[in-house]
């Protein structure tokens, strides 16, 4: 898989991965989720590449503060650089043809940011939506699995704790604390069952993350209200997909997005948690698939 490096203002690198040819007919754009890396949609690349060939492109990319991409002044850790940053990448690595956007937990808040801050650009060129473990409504419906009492403790040691988090700059986790935090982020994160090898990409993913991405997105995930901008888009080819145990965006969460937006097609996987593409990737990839088919079957076949 080719990588690229995109340079934005202020110096800031985005790690971006491609696969597939500049003509394709149509590209997915895979956006990785808060404290995570484009690595996420590993078992939906391989899939979609060996089930379309050449008709799909495929292109994920590491967000700013994530994954192999540099750091962020703390003043940029907001969706609205996420989004803006987005039709960056929309911009110069997918410069034309239709683009389905597909996006995990934060990255389906940056898409909903991408459509809000660039309605045109967002209008002229996507053709399709999927939204994995995602919302349009901020913290709203996330319980934690929990009473509401312990829920508001949480969020109150959660928010204190990512103000100091965003104040430590460039640093990174250390890895004996994400060792010994591994059983909390396998029950935050994962339903009723897990693969050791997916929570260990989560913590290898969490490692790269910086203190100050960990911290200083918090804010703005949790403030964010885009149910209005989905009701605008119209018919287009959608799906939400989301996990019954989801601790962080439970069902209500899909269930206001497919309400918003009636072209989605919902699917609720039983014993799920918040990382669907590892725990139900069939399910995620027969909803890629089902959008990419959709789309590719408004537009005439380019090749055998």
């Amino acid at each position: 898989m080719p990588d690229l490096e995109l340079r934005l203002p202020e110096d800031v690198r985005l790690h971006v991965s491609v696969t597939g040819p500049v003509d394709a007919e149509v590209t997915a754009v895979l956006l990785h989720g808060w404290t995570l890396d484009g690595r996420s949609w590993h078992r939906q690349v391989t899939e979609l590449r060996e089930r379309f060939g050449g008709r799909v492109r495929l292109v994920t990319y590491d967000a700013r503060g994530h994954g192999r991409s540099s750091c962020l002044a703390l003043r940029d850790a907001t969706l609205a650089q996420l989004g803006d940053d987005l039709a960056a990448v929309v911009d110069e690595i997918v410069p034309s043809g239709p683009i389905v956007l597909v996006g995990h937990s934060m990255g389906g808040m940056t898409v909903m940011e991408y459509a809000h801050r660039h309605p045109d650009r967002f209008a002229a060129r996507t053709a399709g939506l999927v939204f994995v473990s995602t919302t349009a409504e901020g913290h709203t419906h996330t319980a934690y699995g929990l009473s509401p009492r312990i829920t508001r403790l949480i969020r109150l040691a959660e928010t204190t704790g990512a103000g100091v988090l965003a104040r430590c700059g460039g640093w990174r986790p250390p890895h004996a604390l994400l060792r010994a935090l591994r059983p909390s982020i396998r029950w935050m994160l994962f339903g009723d069952r897990c693969d050791p090898a997916d929570i260990r990409l989560v913590t290898s993913a969490v490692a790269r993350a910086t203190l100050r991405s960990i911290g200083g997105f918090r804010a703005s995930i949790g403030a964010q209200h885009r149910l209005e901008t989905l009701a605008a888009l119209g018919g287009l080819p959608a799906a939400a997909l989301v996990g019954d145990r989801d601790r962080l965006t439970p069902p209500p969460c899909a269930e206001s997005i497919a309400a918003a937006l009636p072209s989605t097609e919902l699917t609720v996987c039983p014993g799920a948690g918040h990382m669907l593409m590892m725990e139900r990737p069939d399910e995620v990839n027969a909803a890629l698939a089902g959008v990419l088919d959709r789309v590719l079957a408004g537009r005439p076949a380019t090749r055998l």
